[in-house]
């Protein structure tokens, strides 16, 4: 990429110095023509009709009669002789350059006159003339040719070479200098209104890209300066002054614009140097509109300071440009230096340091066209690179969404299910509670106010069975998911403890890391229904004097263990009956598994091994 910039750099700067150069001079001898490049000059006033008698003097041309007469503002008359070989044959003639109006004499009779020969004049310099000569206008032998100036000193006035001969040939000449020096300001000026058209629909629907804005308002800018070398009539303004002054104002606004556009790009405010070349600009066109008889022949300041303004934003982006190694910069750069180089030649050209009639700033506009297309394709590009980004960035997040919310949405119809089921169980266990349960109290009551028989006693027992069954089931359902397991384990620690105590048999309860234990309403009665088995198998089967009960939490496990030591049984030989079976049903509910150790004579082991958190 770095060898290919420096290629387009040094490609800019030779066709910049092809610009600049004279075109080839033609061999005029071998074409049959004649190039008349002196003359006799002498001042006039504005109403002179006829050549004076007195005051010629000899001129080389191209010349610009400020260098005789510096303050003459009016006419000047320029006279050419040459020696046609035949009047039979028709002649070219081609004048290839006449500031500002003129009026063409040949052996004393009108070829041509402008039709403005006094302020406003008329702007004859934009393109040469070419008139075809004949008999009886041409003479064999000694022609003269007397050509009217009108002109203004400030304006550069003056006459530049003339071509005389063979029609076809001269007409050839004519039709290239008509090409470089109006169709190609034309074609110039074209492209920086179709520039300025369209980077300003882009700044229309992008308000907050300024950047396209600014440069739109310099490439119209640029473009209505341009129109000052093709406008045929200073139209509508009244004076060549007053044209004047607004051209230079024109080019100061447009270097102005460009700068601040190059900044812009730059990604650089600049807001307190906008805001003084806004003043500037303000300040130049009021001179211009107020003032033009001053601000025309003095617009030499204006033209300088915008000059000045254009070739520092110019050098300025070029160096950040070498600094950041942004390709985009770098490819406008590059295009750039045509642009600086040949405004370089202009500039001379307009404060008369070189003589020419070419202005060669209009050649360079398609290298700006190429340039700004560029920008505007690896904008364009970048942000379709943005853009597809945010797409695959916000379909992904899209899709994180609908998931999190499906997930969410799943969760709360479980939730919802959950709540339901609970609300249901919560309703049936206090209807259990207000009916069967008050009813089962009032007997019990009953028989325990009833003469004390083995039967009122074995019946009795059962019904407070029932009882503690009935109390198990309303406090897991009850409590809830947010009450820990130690405050689900003390009423059936209480009763157990009761019941053990009352068969002869010592019960020892040991709890370790399950204070914040919490399972759901289901899991916890399964959990209790589990240790009441075992204990309710103790207190029937073991014959046991001891038993002890251990809940123990391990990392994300609870471990649940019933020993005793009474009789026991030998696994081998044992069939296992409804209460293990049980258990073990229990255990599968929890998402666990249960182990049993026992031996004759040496007591039964019951372990619970639980998942805390079942996903």
């Amino acid at each position: 990429m770095n060898r290919w910039l420096r290629c387009m750099a040094l490609s800019a700067l030779l066709l910049a110095l092809a610009a600049c150069s004279r075109t080839p001079p033609v061999e005029h001898a071998a074409s049959g023509i004649q190039q008349l490049d002196h003359a006799d000059a002498a001042p006039a006033d504005w109403h002179s009709s006829v050549p004076p008698d007195t005051g010629w003097v000899p001129v080389t041309l191209m010349d610009v009669w400020t260098s005789h007469w510096p303050t003459h503002d009016g006419v000047v008359w320029y006279r050419l002789r040459w020696n046609a070989a035949s009047a039979d044959t028709p002649m070219g003639l081609l004048l290839d350059y006449v500031c500002l109006a003129d009026a063409v004499y040949l052996n004393g009779s009108l070829v041509h006159r402008d039709q403005a020969l006094v302020e406003p004049l008329a702007r004859s310099w934009v393109k040469p003339q070419y008139f075809l000569l004949d008999k009886p206008l041409l003479r064999q032998g000694e022609n003269e040719l007397l050509v009217r100036v009108s002109g203004l000193a400030a304006y550069q006035p003056g006459m530049g070479t003339v071509t005389v001969g063979d029609a076809q040939t001269v007409s050839a000449l004519y039709q290239q200098g008509v090409h470089w020096r109006y169709d190609i300001p034309l074609f110039n000026q074209a492209i920086g209104v179709v520039l300025g058209a369209l980077f300003g629909m882009f700044w229309l629907v992008r308000r907050e890209d300024t950047v396209y804005g600014w440069y739109a308002l310099s490439a119209l800018l640029f473009a209505g300066y341009g129109f000052n070398f093709i406008a045929p009539s200073v139209w509508p303004f009244a004076s060549t002054d007053g044209w004047e002054a607004f051209n230079a104002f024109l080019y100061a606004a447009a270097a102005s614009s460009f700068a601040i556009f190059l900044l812009r790009y730059c990604h650089l405010k600049a807001r307190g140097l906008t805001r003084t070349l806004l003043a500037f600009n303000a300040i130049s066109l009021t001179y211009a509109l107020l003032w033009p008889g001053s601000a025309g022949p003095q617009r030499s300041l204006i033209i300088i300071v915008g000059g000045l303004i254009y070739y520092s934003g110019i050098v300025a982006f070029i160096v950040n440009a070498v600094r950041t190694r942004r390709t985009d910069q770098r490819v406008l750069a590059v295009c750039l230096l045509i642009p600086l180089l040949t405004s370089l030649h202009d500039f001379l050209l307009f404060f008369g340091i070189i003589r020419s009639n070419l202005y060669v700033l209009a050649f360079t506009s398609p290298l700006t066209l190429i340039g700004m297309g560029f920008v505007l394709a690896h904008r364009f590009a970048a942000a379709m690179r943005r853009a597809e980004g945010f797409n695959v960035e916000l379909q992904r997040e899209v899709a994180t969404a609908t998931d999190n919310l499906s997930n969410t949405l799943a969760r709360e119809h479980e939730l919802a299910l959950v709540n339901t089921r609970i609300g249901e169980r919560l309703n049936l266990v206090r209807d259990v509670h207000d009916g069967f349960g008050g009813s089962l109290l009032s007997a019990i009551a009953a028989l325990e106010r009833s003469p004390v028989t083995s039967e009122t006693l074995r019946t009795t027992a059962v019904l407070k069975q029932l009882r503690d069954d009935l109390r198990l089931i309303i406090d897991t359902t009850t409590t809830g998911p947010h009450t820990d397991l130690p405050g689900l384990l003390a009423p059936l620690r209480h009763r157990w403890s009761q019941r053990m105590e009352a068969a002869g048999i010592e019960s020892q309860w040991h709890m370790e890391g399950i204070e914040q234990v919490r399972l759901e309403p289901a899991r916890s009665l399964d959990l209790l229904r589990f240790l009441q088995e075992a204990m309710t198998n103790v207190l029937k089967h073991s014959g046991a004097g001891h038993v002890a009960l251990t809940l123990r939490r391990t990392d994300a496990r609870l471990l649940a263990e019933v020993q005793d030591n009474g009789c026991g049984f030998d696994e081998t030989t044992h069939t296992q009956g409804v209460g293990l079976a049980s258990l073990r049903a229990r255990a599968e509910r929890l998402g666990g598994a249960m182990h049993l150790r026992s031996r004759s004579g040496e007591g039964v082991a019951i372990a619970l091994d639980v998942p805390l958190h079942i996903h």
